[in-house]
């Protein structure tokens, strides 16, 4: 279930990505009127809130833990030693053998 919302929320991120970057600066920008600054205020608070790349989560691609993820190879640590342990990750091997 939370990889299907995690999966969801990286489609809407990548999709809003450019409009909620295009009004987060015209937020910022000092130099454009009041009025207009306001209105994109206002535009991206309505943006729904899953878009946003914050709310994404790193998960494992095999046992979809969100926790102890090592964003490198996209695996928890549990996966990682497990595989590590066989041998099916190259260039990894024990620090003490």
């Amino acid at each position: 279930m939370s990889v299907c919302r995690d999966n969801h929320r990286r489609l809407l991120a990548e999709k809003f990505e450019l409009r909620r970057n295009l009004y987060k600066v015209l937020c910022k920008d000092t130099s454009l009127p009041d009025d207009l600054r306001e209105e994109s205020r206002y535009k991206l608070s309505k943006l729904p809130r899953n878009n946003s790349f914050t709310r994404i989560r790193n998960r494992c691609i095999f046992s979809g833990r969100g926790r102890a993820v090592y964003e490198t190879f996209r695996i928890s640590r549990l996966v990682f030693r497990a595989l590590a342990n066989k041998g099916m990750l190259n260039g990894v091997k024990k620090a003490s053998r």
